[in-house]
């Protein structure tokens, strides 16, 4: 039986169902994920038109940070609470929200990516790991004061991988 604080929790989340729009979309070659050489990848980013202004700016930075929606995950692959790291079944079984395992409940992908160039509304990009077509829900900039943090700590085995 739920508790009142429980049921409370479990209704705020039905009601803050979230719409998102995307400001782009991914193009590159890519269609399969399975990759290991994702630095390699050239891509653009087609950001909408009506946005391009947004991106004034962002040629001063060297990188940035890539926020999109995995939309080829299917349901099922949406489900799991644990993965095995990379799926590698020799790593321990562990909670998604502790690996970088595209199997996740909203599949929102991350990638620092490298910017080659900003030509209008087209980003040309290296690293992203998307697959062609996928859309693409925020760009930040990386700033490393803020988002790199030297004293950071892993589990024993993503040393082991």
């Amino acid at each position: 039986m739920l508790s009142a604080r429980s049921r409370q929790d479990r209704q705020l989340m039905i009601e803050h169902k979230i719409n998102l729009t995307p400001i782009g979309t991914v193009r590159n070659y890519v269609n399969d994920p399975k990759r290991k050489d994702w630095q390699a990848v050239a891509s653009q980013i087609v950001i909408n038109k009506e946005l391009e202004t947004a991106l004034d700016g962002v040629e001063g930075f060297s990188h940035l940070i890539i926020i999109y929606w995995m939309h080829k995950l299917s349901p099922a692959e949406q489900r799991p609470a644990k993965v095995h790291p990379k799926g590698d079944r020799s790593l321990p079984l562990t909670g998604v929200f502790a690996t970088r395992s595209p199997a996740r409940p909203n599949p929102i992908g991350m990638t620092v990516v490298k910017l080659v160039e900003r030509r209008g509304s087209i980003l040309e990009v290296t690293g992203l790991d998307a697959l062609n077509g996928t859309p693409v829900l925020d760009i930040k900039p990386y700033i490393p004061s803020h988002d790199s943090i030297p004293e950071a700590s892993v589990p024993e085995w993503l040393h082991a991988s």
